[in-house]
């Protein structure tokens, strides 16, 4: 590979024309020096040809399909937190986490372990947990700030507060290098070399300016850039692939491709992980960037149509419990718990008193009618155990 004449923030050019996503530069002398990727600024070249157009009709159209359900929904806040929460499961698996949904909602009631022994450990729930709140502290905040560097980095702030990773400069873009690699891997041995320091500001600068202009690709085209681009900018120390993600979701409510946070792609991404990981690193590399962009809108298509079934089969549960409800006469505060429980199907007696804002008896006669219609039961054999589990609606999430 021949060198170009010229430094740039201490690296050298290499190449400068490597392919369509971006250019090597060669940071540092001898035998510690490294060839780093800088990514051009979006968007890039791309044909569209027939496959792309027929697969970009498609996402379009489920998720136009997507955004009517969404605009049509009532007691929208109670239906959409289980999808957040499946979300921050599967983005936080991609990264290695153990936790499953039902972990959250313990941890949440303050009841984890449930089952001893069988439960991930608390230091995954808790990055979890984060999770869900930079996603609901994502959506709030972009209704009076805009997707953008600023943002990103309090996302990043409330992502790693108090986790693994949380002492590698929350909240703050790296001051050093990074690679990407097997565990323990040194910069020799890395799979992919994001750019420098000074490179990664310039790039990020460019970036922002991106998310703000709307004119030439469709949205979706422009949605499978901007992540590309994120990941491989890879501008924290850690946090960038569930950053990345994050991003995702936040950018259909900014950009008002969606009325309501419904699609989250980590799922997608989780079970077609190699191949996701492939084909972001072969953008890199080759400037691979038609097969990422069928790769993701596949996704939001799948994604999108079965986020619309499993919207259903919830107001189908809950139209179902409050059909059994009404057949007792069930008084309001029992009714309610049963919304309730869509945000915390795993509780006590107190976290229902919490959730209802009633007194302690008034709570405890609402659970105990939802155990005698099945729509609550004691965990244990004792009938009036402390920990209630809502298992219909849990099972229910479980394939969210």
């Amino acid at each position: 590979m021949s060198i170009g004449q010229g430094a740039i923030g201490g690296a050298v050019l290499e190449n400068s024309n490597r392919n369509e996503a971006g250019r090597l530069i060669r940071v540092g002398q001898g035998e510690a020096a490294y060839s780093a990727f800088v990514p051009h600024p979006l968007p890039p070249t791309l044909q569209l040809d027939l496959e792309l157009v027929g697969i970009l009709s498609a996402a379009d159209r489920a998720m136009g399909e997507l955004a009517g359900l969404g605009r049509n929904m009532a007691e929208t806040r109670i239906l959409i937190q289980p999808f957040l929460r499946q979300e921050a499961v599967l983005s936080s698996r991609i990264e290695g986490t153990q936790a499953s949904i039902a972990d959250l909602y313990a941890y949440e009631a303050g009841q984890l372990p449930l089952f001893p022994g069988l439960n991930a450990p608390q230091s995954d729930v808790r990055e979890v947990l984060n999770y869900v709140r930079a996603l609901e502290y994502g959506f709030d905040r972009c209704k009076t700030l805009p997707v953008s560097l600023r943002l990103m980095r309090e996302l990043h702030e409330r992502l790693m507060d108090g986790v693994r990773g949380g002492k590698a400069y929350p909240g703050e873009f790296r001051r050093s290098q990074n690679w990407i690699g097997p565990p323990g891997c040194s910069l020799a041995d890395a799979r992919f070399i994001p750019p420098p320091v000074l490179e990664m500001h310039d790039a990020l600068t460019v970036l922002e300016r991106y998310l703000h202009d709307s004119n030439g690709y469709p949205p979706l085209l422009r949605l499978a850039f901007v992540h590309y681009q994120f990941e491989a900018i890879h501008p924290f120390v850690d946090g960038n692939g569930r950053i990345g993600r994050l991003l995702l979701a936040i950018l259909l409510s900014d950009w008002e491709i969606l009325p309501q946070p419904l699609l989250y792609l980590s799922e997608y991404f989780e079970s077609h992980r190699q191949e996701y990981y492939d084909l972001l690193l072969a953008v890199s590399e080759t400037g691979a960037w038609r097969a990422w962009v069928l790769f993701f809108l596949r996704g939001v298509a799948q994604q999108a149509y079965s986020a619309g079934e499993k919207i259903k089969c919830m107001q189908d549960l809950q139209r179902n419990w409050r059909q059994r409800l009404a057949a007792t006469r069930a008084a309001a505060s029992v009714m309610l718990l049963a919304d309730q429980l869509f945000l915390q199907p795993i509780l006590t007696i107190p976290g229902a008193r919490k959730l209802l804002g009633v007194a302690y008896n008034t709570a405890r006669t609402a659970v105990e009618r939802l155990i005698q219609v099945e729509i609550l039961s004691p965990m244990g054999d004792d009938r009036y155990g402390k920990v209630f589990i809502a298992r219909e609606l849990l099972e229910a999430i479980s394939s969210i």
